[in-house]
């Protein structure tokens, strides 16, 4: 084991990564790009580079991070959500949401006939295109479902392709769903959700006691395990439903509205989670699937351009809205977790749970989506 492959160093250069991000917002220029998108930007160059290696590659920090860390800061996150807010923002969030899903399915079959994927993939081109459907519907787990069924996993180039693809396109899109809202307020303001104003917080500085440290972690190391043992008995419930709830329950309380930290010390978890997100854009292991990669990222990209026009196009119609439209989409195409740290970077606490929410449809509805579409093509 190298030096750049040792679990500690990995986790210091994420901190690392994390601190100059913040850095950077001292400067007029940085404010622009804002805190997530320099951490996830910084990573990717980082594992490009070799300094730490992609998530594709594995390793036990980048186990952590996804099993641990990412669920344990969206419970303390979710700890300063407003159930008054959450009833504003659900039902705007949940239409947007299920446009998206259909942009999602419009754009796979017009870059289907656009970009005719069978040519270069051949007979299991149809299942591939489900896999995308389900993925930008739902998630990983949606596209892993469908790739078992049709035994897409036992091509070995052609899954290792969709994988990395799947994560170069939807790294940017994460990017551009932090950026896009703030650019179309400006040129095309919208009434922000009655919901926002009483749920945005002030960007000062936020102190914690180690009291409060000690009580979040607790609350929230305690809470997952709590969800794990849930699930356990009800396997049928996505386990951050459980999740969710007691968090939700616990936010009502006094004594844990009283706590101090939980935005700093949430928001730090989820950069964290961001961080090795930029991992995945891995560039070295695209160049190794060579045309197969080309034709699969031209697929996916156009893909994702149509589900985003669509999106932002009909939002836009309807009025709807901007930072609702990029956490819907950001549900679809990123999934739950991508959707909580969208709502938290925008500062708009009160779609935290309506983004858990959405996204766990899309893992519901995700896998039934792209096998029809499998099926129908």
């Amino acid at each position: 084991m190298t030096f750049t492959q040792e679990p500690l160093f990995i986790a210091g250069t994420l901190c690392i990564a994390v601190f100059f991000a913040n850095w950077l917002m001292r400067f007029p220029w940085g404010k622009t790009v804002g805190t997530p998108i320099w951490v996830i930007l910084i990573c990717a160059l980082l594992s490009n580079l070799g300094v730490i290696p992609s998530a594709m590659e594995g390793s036990p920090v980048y186990d952590g991070v996804f099993l641990y860390l990412a669920p344990l800061g969206i419970f303390i996150a979710l700890l300063e959500v407003d159930l008054k807010s959450v009833k504003k923002a659900g039902l705007p969030l949940l239409l947007m949401f299920l446009l998206g899903s259909l942009a999602t399915v419009i754009g796979v079959l017009v870059s289907w006939f656009l970009v005719n994927p069978a040519v270069q993939i051949g007979d299991l081109a149809p299942a591939v295109a489900g896999m995308f459907t389900g993925t930008y519907i739902g998630g990983s787990i949606n596209f892993n479902a469908i790739a078992l069924h049709y035994e897409v996993n036992q091509s070995g180039n052609l899954y290792a392709a969709a994988t990395v693809v799947d994560n170069l396109i939807g790294t940017p899109w994460i990017i551009a769903t932090l950026i896009l809202p703030k650019y179309l307020q400006k040129l095309f303001p919208r009434k922000k959700l009655a919901s926002a104003y009483s749920g945005e917080k002030s960007q000062g500085i936020e102190y914690v006691s180690i009291s409060s440290l000690a009580s979040l972690l607790a609350l929230g190391l305690l809470g997952i395990t709590v969800s794990k043992v849930l699930v356990g008995w009800f396997s049928q419930v996505p386990e951050i439903i459980f999740l969710t709830t007691l968090a939700l329950i616990l936010a009502q309380f006094p004594a844990v509205q009283q706590l101090y930290g939980k935005h700093t010390i949430g928001f730090f978890m989820i950069l964290i989670f961001l961080a090795v997100i930029g991992t995945l854009c891995d560039f070295g292991a695209l160049a190794q699937t060579g045309e197969l990669a080309g034709t699969l990222m031209l697929f996916v990209g156009l893909l994702v351009l149509i589900h985003g026009l669509v999106i932002f196009g009909v939002g836009a119609m309807l009025k709807m809205d901007w930072d609702v439209i990029a956490v819907a989409s950001q549900a679809n195409v990123g999934g739950n977790t991508t959707a909580i740290a969208a709502a938290e970077s925008l500062n708009r606490p009160d779609l935290l749970i309506p983004g858990v929410l959405v996204g766990s449809l899309g893992n519901a509805l995700g896998t039934y989506v792209g096998f029809a579409v499998a099926g129908m093509l």
